[in-house]
């Protein structure tokens, strides 16, 4: 019981440090696109991974869950089924999703106590939606796409999102971002974790492609693709596209 306490306090004291902005923080960021694969690495000089664990918080606000435990996964979690844990003792995700976002702890433990040196990554997933439930949709029709960067901050991410220089834009199939003063399109950003782009479609929409792109400090880190196909006068919903 005292270990689980020490892991809760520890991921605690570790996301209050990052709230506040200290120093190194930066390179534990990662950005990925749902439906990715992720490898976060963990520093063991050990010979095995029987003394890795992984902890895993959601939200700020949320209890801390052991995803592996000195070695051994936990089979009680949804996700169990895409997690593993590699031969360097990194924690794999296969097809991540929105909820995959959050704060990755990996701790090393000899002769059951823990080791000063922690590996924690603060994961970041963005995702793109239509307001369309149609897998059709008519040349005419208006239709509004969202993407949203999804963290562990949850709804407080507009606190913390300015302050890492980390913004999200609509780009066309050109690699222009699209602006408010784009005639065709309607781009709202009702916050800074998500930005939509409303458009009447066309024919000649035919496999034009629109990207949402997140950047951290002026570099592009990840970004998802929607395309659209039209079959005569019909408009069809592809899949998200990396």
């Amino acid at each position: 019981m005292a270990d689980k306490c020490h892991l809760c306090l520890l991921g605690l004291i570790i996301l209050s440090s990052l709230l506040t902005g200290t120093s190194g923080v930066d390179d534990a960021h990662v950005f990925i696109s749902s439906g990715e694969n992720v490898r976060l690495p963990c520093n063991n000089d050990l010979p095995d991974c029987t003394s890795t664990t992984w902890i895993y918080n959601r939200f700020s606000h949320s209890a801390p869950v052991e995803l592996i435990g000195l070695g051994i996964e936990n089979k009680d979690i949804e996700s169990h089924d895409r997690l593993s844990l590699g031969s360097d003792c990194s924690l794999n995700i296969k097809n991540i999703t929105k909820d995959d976002s959050g704060l990755y702890i990996c701790q090393q433990y000899m002769n059951g106590q823990q080791q000063q040196t922690n590996d924690y990554f603060y994961l970041h997933v963005l995702h793109v939606s239509s307001s369309s439930s149609q897998t059709e949709i008519s040349a005419g029709s208006s239709v509004t796409l969202y993407c949203q960067l999804y963290s562990y901050t949850g709804d407080s991410c507009d606190d913390w999102i300015p302050s890492e220089g980390i913004e999200l834009f609509w780009v066309n199939q050109a690699g222009v971002k699209l602006t408010i003063s784009d005639s065709r399109y309607q781009i709202s950003a009702p916050g800074h974790c998500i930005i939509t782009l409303t458009t009447t479609l066309l024919n000649e929409d035919d496999n034009r492609e629109w990207r949402c792109e997140v950047t951290h400090r002026n570099q592009v880190k990840t970004s998802v693709t929607y395309t659209v196909k039209s079959s005569g006068e019909k408009m069809n919903e592809f899949h998200e596209l990396l």
